[in-house]
This record gives C-alpha cells, structure tokens and sequence, in this order.
C-alpha cells in the first residue's frame, strides 16, 4: 500500500520552502529593527487555557484538536495549539512580568479542524505582541509593522480595515443585555453577523440612535466618527474613551497615508479583543489580522496588564509573492570536482570557501553540473586548484586555498 500524507495537511517543497523562508526573514528582520524579540511557544498547550477565560469564539472551539493525555504526567486535556496569542501571553505571565513592557514574535505553526478539505489543518504564521502599554501609539505600530512586512515581501494594494471593537462590546453592555446574551451577540458579530444588531429594541432611543450610526460606520470618515462622538459625549459619556481611542487611532492612520476602511465585522474569529481591531486584506483575501486585548492576561491569572498584537498567515502570503521578488543575483557558486586522491583536500577546500561566505557544493556521481558560476578542479599534484569561470570561459591556477578565494574576489 502506498504511503500517504495525512489528510489536511500540506508538504512543502523545496521551491515552496523558498517562499516561506523568503517570507519569515522579511518578518523577522522587520520584527528585529522595530525592537520586539523572537520567543517560541509549545506545539502542546491545555485546553483550559483556551476555554476558562472565554478566549476563543464558540465557533474556534469547535475546531481545537484535543485529546486526553492520560498516559502523560497531567491526565488533563491538551490541544494542539489553536492560536498563536495566547500561548505567548501564558509565557509572559509565566516568566516575563517582571519585566513590564514586552515586545515579542513569533514564527509558529497552528492547528484548526477544517472538515471541507479546501483548507489545510496545520497552518503557519508570523505574530508580534505588544505588551504593557495602552496608547493608540502601540496601536497604529503593530499596524504599520504589519505593512512594513508585507511591503517587504513586494506585495502592494493592502486594504486595512478596522473595527472598534471596545466600542461594539460597550454597546452591548448598556443595552442591559445579561452576560450570556451579551457574548452570545458578540460572538455573532464577531463571527460576521452584523444584522444581528438591527435586530436588537433597546429601551433607550439614544442607544437606537447609537446602534443605527454603529451600522452605518464605515469607509473613511473621520468626520462623521466626530459626530458620532457629540452623540456619545452627550448620552454615553462612559464610552467616551473607547472612541476617542479609535478616533487617534484613525486620524494617525490617516497621517500616514495608509488605505483603510472602518468595518465593524473586521474583528471576527477572536472574543479576547477588547479595543481596535484591525484585518489585513489583499483582493478578497484575508492576510493577517490582530488588535487589543487588554483583559486577556488578567483573565489569565496574570497582572492587569494591556497588550495589542497581529499575525501574519504565511500560507495566504506563500501563493501570492511573485516569483519576481524571489530572483537574486547569481550566487558566487563554487561547484567542486575533486580527483579521487584528492578527496579529503576537496573537503578542506569546501570548508575554507563556506568560512569566506561562499556556497560550495561536491559535484557528485549522476549529478548534472549545478547552475552554479564557477567550476573548481582539486587535484593531487600541481597546479592543486584550477578554477574556472563557466560564465566568461576563463581558467586560472591556484596552489593554495587563499589564493582560490582571492582569485574569487578578484
């Protein structure tokens, strides 16, 4: 019987891996020069970490992997990780709030049960996390660090659209709605319904007013969010700060020439965001995606600490880098055929071309010669190196390595 790959998931071949690679060091390098630090997470987690605090939508729930570990040391439940925020928000409650303000990424991989087959299970992604700071100021940097990535990676025309998440969950709250209900509408909204909201009779006709200009809010209007506010200010004076968030928040987007939409859906598949939200958009599809949770990490058992973060979805972003923005120059490739009594000197000659930051490579039986510009001859007896330029047709002689690599630089 053949062998074959486990359903849902997804081989990556070495043209694939050149894509992915390509894509996580533009993540990480932008991630570095913006002053956040890499950490990793276990591919294991226990499932209450996911479920004790309401973290995650019903609708994600459905889709953990979990089982028993009962022949481990708990005899708990355990899920592979379903989400890529909230193991590192267990990693700073656990070791780092000592430290206060924490600027971490990640490159990890993800688990979501997907019954359609057109999706894959095991998914891969980039996230930063920003935390111990509340200010639309940490806000907008996650969201220009996430342009800045996809940038990188030479692709242009991004949507960003932002929802004011606070704002929905502060509605819902004065309609006086119980706490079950109050979720359960979230959750919807959350989740895309947004007429979920033209359905709801609160008492107070300021909150029908409220909730009719909230379903109106959208495209670019930083004018009509002011007008919104004289609403607020005037018959919700409490959630004047979740606005004026927002509208700082819009107003530096703006500044900055970004191409946004106010969308209050965009905050869909997470329950634990508390603040903006903001999704990445290339056409009709969904790149990357993050905001604030700032009662993430109470809930948790951790300090009353807020944070803000984002991922990047590399699966998404590996089918749409061009492979014009993968082309680089011409590597300087040394291909080495060393004479059979020369072997183990070719093997040195390999090892003091890899020091000087040069690919070296064996040319090995049923090999075809490798694309690579320069062809090196190891021989026995003098000259002991004749290198050779396949791309000009030259030919020089060497007796020692250094004078290889000078020949090489010359």
């Amino acid at each position: 019987m053949r062998v074959q790959r486990c359903k849902g998931t997804r081989d990556l071949s070495p043209e694939e891996m050149i894509r992915f690679r390509f894509i996580e060091e533009a993540f990480r390098g932008c991630c570095l020069k913006w002053g956040y630090e890499e950490v990793k997470t276990p591919t294991l987690e226990y499932l209450h970490l996911f479920t004790s605090t309401g973290t995650l939508t019903p609708g994600m729930l459905g889709k953990v992997y979990s089982f028993l570990d009962w022949d481990g040391w708990s005899g708990e439940r355990i899920v592979l990780r379903p989400d890529g925020t909230i193991p590192v928000a267990r990693l700073y409650i656990d070791s780092m709030e000592d430290r206060g303000l924490a600027k971490l990424f990640y490159v990890t991989n993800i688990f979501i049960f997907e019954e359609t087959g057109k999706e894959t299970r095991e998914r891969w992604q980039g996230g930063a996390e920003l935390i111990g700071v509340s200010s639309p100021l940490a806000d907008v940097e996650l969201i220009i660090l996430a342009l800045e990535v996809l940038h990188k990676v030479g692709l242009e025309g991004i949507e960003l659209k932002l929802s004011p998440v606070g704002l929905i969950r502060g509605l819902l709250l004065e309609l006086g709605l119980s706490p079950g209900e109050q979720v359960k509408i979230f959750d919807q909204i959350m989740d895309g319904d947004v007429d979920v909201l033209a359905g709801l009779k609160p008492g107070k006709p300021e909150l029908n007013k409220a909730l009719s200009l909230l379903l109106d809010l959208k495209g670019k209007s930083s004018g009509f969010l002011q007008n919104f506010k004289g609403l607020f200010t005037q018959n919700l004076p409490e959630l004047d700060s979740c606005l004026d968030n927002f509208i700082s928040i819009i107003d530096l987007v703006e500044a900055l020439g970004c191409n946004y939409q106010i969308d209050i859906a965009s905050g869909r598949s997470f329950e634990y965001y508390t603040g903006v939200s903001f999704q990445l958009f290339r056409g009709k599809e969904r790149i990357g995606g993050g905001g604030r949770y700032d009662a993430l990490i109470p809930l948790m058992g951790g300090k009353d600490v807020p944070a803000s973060g984002f991922a990047l979805y590399f699966d998404r972003l590996m089918k749409l880098v061009k492979p014009a923005t993968l082309a680089k120059p011409q590597a300087q490739g040394i291909l080495i055929k060393p004479e059979p009594e020369a072997v183990k000197q070719g093997f040195n000659m390999a090892g003091h071309l890899h020091e000087a930051g040069y690919v070296a490579e064996f040319q090995l039986e049923a090999q075809p010669p490798a694309s690579l510009r320069w062809m090196l001859e190891v021989r026995s007896k003098a000259p002991l190196f004749v290198l050779t330029d396949r791309v000009k047709h030259q030919r020089f002689e060497a007796q020692t390595a250094d004078e290889v690599v000078a020949l090489l630089q010359r």
